[in-house]
């Protein structure tokens, strides 16, 4: 089940994502009196699952459902999640990203954070920054987290999640390797595209285990699998814990497969203007996005 965030005319709420529609959880429970939370960020706090929700549908007549009922092409997706309170990130956390590199996997999960001002949504433009040189992409699988958690055990990790969404990293190298400590490259506005929706976490079936791939212009650039991953999911929510406090809505993005820009051969192949990016994870779906340049005058 794929939850969105999405706005039509004069209103902004959530649903569910069904094929070529989306239903409005919040209006279909106002036609039949049930609670139900108001908002995705409130749906993520109180552990909504597939149950809450079936539970919700199986209520509704046709002649209700039709009424909370968006076709897609009539929707705007937003970013599912518009403010995290946290948006926590690994580096190096692919065997064939670092082998790319010639270095080797990390011993421990190398962390860094961004802000949420660099959150945006499916279909809207990543802004390249004039004095920007370098621009490149990440494929991540990101982690939505469910419950306040505190030193939590990898066997209980599964526990406090909420979802999987997909994630870019988008990243100024020139920057970022010039600075050589990379929050700067890395925290520009639009520099964290998320969605098209939330997957929840009980219809992965493994997150360890989720095609992972990227094409540049239609061109594919990443093709990967999580398998690959040197933390999995479980183990990196559990080390995190242990150093900060995870809470509701938090994101984690899990880190990026081979085939970056940077690191393609015989020469680096940067984001340009116009570029469309789209990244897709298996059972979550395509997020996509295009470049967009800074006007210079404000340079």
């Amino acid at each position: 089940m794929k939850l969105v965030r999405f706005a039509v005319p004069r209103k902004q709420s959530y649903g569910v994502m069904a094929k070529d529609r989306v239903i409005c959880l919040p209006a279909l429970a106002k036609a039949l009196c049930q609670p139900f939370p108001s908002t995705i960020e409130a749906a993520v706090s109180a552990g909504i699952r597939e149950v809450h929700i079936e539970k919700l549908l199986q209520k509704a007549t046709k002649a209700v459902f039709e009424e909370a009922v968006w076709p897609l092409q009539k929707v705007q997706l937003l970013a599912p999640i518009a403010k995290p309170p946290k948006i926590v990130c690994l580096g190096l956390n692919y065997r064939d990203h670092a082998a790319e590199q010639g270095k080797l996997p990390a011993e421990e999960p190398i962390i860094f954070m961004k802000p949420s001002t660099a959150i945006i949504g499916p279909n809207e433009d990543v802004i390249k920054p004039c004095f920007v040189e370098q621009l490149d992409y990440e494929a991540e699988l990101a982690v939505i987290i469910g419950k306040r958690s505190k030193n939590i055990s990898v066997k209980d990790a599964e526990m406090c999640i909420f979802g999987y969404t997909v994630f870019n990293d988008v990243s100024a190298r020139d920057i970022q390797f010039r600075d050589t400590q990379w929050t700067r490259g890395k925290c520009f506005d639009t520099f964290a595209p998320t969605g098209p929706c939330i997957t929840l976490a009980d219809q992965i079936a493994d997150p360890a285990n989720l095609q992972v791939r990227t094409w540049i212009n239609r061109e594919l650039r990443q093709n990967s699998n999580t398998n690959n991953m040197v933390f999995n999911v479980y183990q990196i929510v559990h080390n995190i814990s242990w150093g900060m406090t995870l809470e509701p809505c938090d994101i984690i993005a899990t880190g990026t497969p081979a085939g970056v820009g940077f690191a393609m051969k015989p020469e680096p192949k940067f984001l340009k203007n116009g570029d469309l990016i789209e990244i897709e994870i298996e059972s979550i779906g395509t997020l996509r996005n295009r470049v967009a340049e800074q006007y210079r005058v404000h340079c």
